[in-house]
């Protein structure tokens, strides 16, 4: 059983979805049968159909989150090393073949947002710069190719 880290806020959040798939997307789904019931013959209700597949994917979700809160182990950004990159941390980068300058902050697989520069530990740059100070120059091998950056700075 692989243990999750998350942020409070990471943890807070999977809690609001498992509520909210509860209380008010399992009510809609069976109100979604029930509906689609009444238009009769079962066989051929494409709308009782596609209600079903709904309700399985809602009671997947809610088991497998159930599952990920089960093995949750809350992460404090002050029980971590400052001066590395670790998960919670945010580095700030430069890209050595342009110069463009990135900030990304290193979360849990769980918590990763990328629109909000929340990287997961397990991506190939997360990965790249886990332990690494700044000042350090790093290699990482992505899809595209091989980047390389500057680390210029970690902070919580």
């Amino acid at each position: 059983m692989e243990i999750i880290h998350l942020s409070k806020e990471g943890a807070e959040k999977l809690q609001q979805e498992l509520h909210r798939l509860k209380t008010i997307d399992r009510m809609e789904v069976v109100r979604e049968i029930k509906r689609a019931r009444e238009f009769g013959d079962l066989s051929e209700n494409a709308e009782y159909h596609a209600a079903k597949e709904k309700q399985v994917f809602i009671e997947r979700k809610i088991a497998e989150l159930e599952d990920q809160l089960t093995r949750v182990r809350i992460i404090e950004a002050g029980d971590i090393d400052a001066s590395k990159a670790y998960l919670l941390s945010t580095v700030k980068l430069r890209d050595c073949r342009n110069g463009e300058e990135l900030e990304y902050t290193l979360v849990s697989a769980e918590e990763a947002d990328i629109d909000n520069n929340k990287i997961s530990i397990k991506s190939p740059i997360g990965r790249g710069l886990l332990g690494k100070s700044a000042g350090d120059k790093v290699q990482i091998q992505v899809p595209a190719g091989t980047i390389e950056y500057e680390i210029l700075a970690v902070t919580r």
